[in-house]
């Protein structure tokens, strides 16, 4: 018989006794989850007062253009500085495990990744990889700085990554959130180190937004965009 790491074998009894076991933690975690959505969603937010320039496709764009006529803006900082040989492993391990999120779109949302990284080489890996998701640089202005994911003692900024205490220099992966009234943007959340491995579709990204996933069964404040759920 083959001998290898397994789960303890029992019979159907024992078996069905532990399950019920960790059901009810899973329900309690279904529960505690919307409990942590619903409070993200009433998060206050702060106004986005630097004019932050972008380089895509396109050339040059602000960070209002990013939105592409969405309110809703989730960012992924993907780690591929300036000096860096290559993009990061890990950045580019979510980005292939980012599913179909096409619903983010029918929600009022648009999806991008951001580096700091020169625009011709972002396009570069782009191409290599056949990668979808918009990328642009962030290099011409400190929008890495700001938003924690470009470390640098020397400009003595206060730090502000939640995870772990900065006190290295470089890039560092995150992800961010921003809303948009008129042209004016707001910057409502933002999550480092295992805050984002998991938010690689449109239901777990829809939940870091304000809006949420914007159905009748989420606990909103009143006012906010809601359909029938799977409606």
């Amino acid at each position: 018989m083959e001998t290898i790491p397994h789960p303890p074998i029992a019979t159907e009894a024992e078996w069905r006794e532990a399950r019920l076991k960790l059901l009810a933690e899973e329900k309690a975690l279904t529960i505690q989850h919307d409990k942590v959505n619903a409070d993200r969603r009433r998060l206050p937010m702060v106004k986005v007062e630097k004019d932050y320039v972008f380089e895509g496709p396109a050339g040059q764009v602000k960070l209002v253009d990013l939105f592409e006529g969405c309110h809703q803006l989730i960012v992924y900082h993907f780690m591929y500085g300036p000096d860096d040989k290559a993009p990061c492993d890990g950045c580019s391990g979510y980005v292939k495990a980012i599913g179909d999120i096409t619903m983010l779109a029918e929600r009022d949302t648009n999806f991008i990744l951001v580096s700091r990284s020169p625009y011709e080489r972002l396009k570069a890996v782009k191409e290599k990889m056949e990668w979808t998701e918009p990328w642009y640089s962030s290099f011409c202005s400190d929008f890495n700085y700001d938003y924690n994911v470009t470390h640098d003692q020397s400009r003595g900024l206060t730090e502000y990554n939640f995870t772990r205490k900065v006190d290295w220099d470089g890039e560092d992966h995150g992800l961010s959130v921003f809303f948009r009234i008129g042209d004016d943007v707001y910057h409502t959340y933002s999550a480092y180190a295992r805050g984002t491995e998991m938010l690689t579709d449109s239901y777990a990204l829809l939940d870091v937004t304000p809006y949420g996933r914007q159905e009748d069964f989420e606990d909103s404040p009143a006012g906010w965009p809601q359909k029938p759920t799977y409606g």
